[in-house]
């Protein structure tokens, strides 16, 4: 089995909904996202995927998310913008996208908050 990862920031805010305690405030985040896939075959270059595709997407999918205001965009309309529920959308996402030559699952995302702070999601 293989794995390779991507990685891709973006600067966004947001308030927790049903908590108790600094982050229910507005605030603000540099987001660190890691995303990683895995397959079984290598292609004729003997590559899993291509790096630059699989940053492509991740970007695309990034960008509606980069300095905003989270709670005001969907899906975080009605669901609370907390890292793990932002590495799960992000996990769909590349899960959707995902066009390549190769069968490759997306296996974990990983959102960071702060240096010290991530969540991660595997679907």
């Amino acid at each position: 089995m293989f794995e390779v990862s991507v990685e891709h920031t973006f600067a966004a805010g947001h308030a927790l909904r049903n908590y108790r305690g600094k982050c229910e405030n507005v605030h603000g985040h540099n987001y660190r996202v890691q995303v990683v896939v895995r397959g079984e075959k290598l292609d004729d270059a003997g590559m899993l995927a291509d790096f630059v595709e699989l940053k492509r997407l991740l970007r695309a999918i990034s960008e509606p998310l980069d300095h905003v205001f989270l709670n005001d965009i969907d899906p975080f309309r009605t669901e609370n913008p907390s890292a793990e529920n932002i590495a799960r959308y992000i996990c769909e996402k590349m899960r959707e996208g995902l066009r390549l030559p190769n069968p490759v699952e997306v296996t974990e995302v990983k959102v960071w908050e702060t240096d010290i702070q991530s969540a991660t999601y595997r679907p």
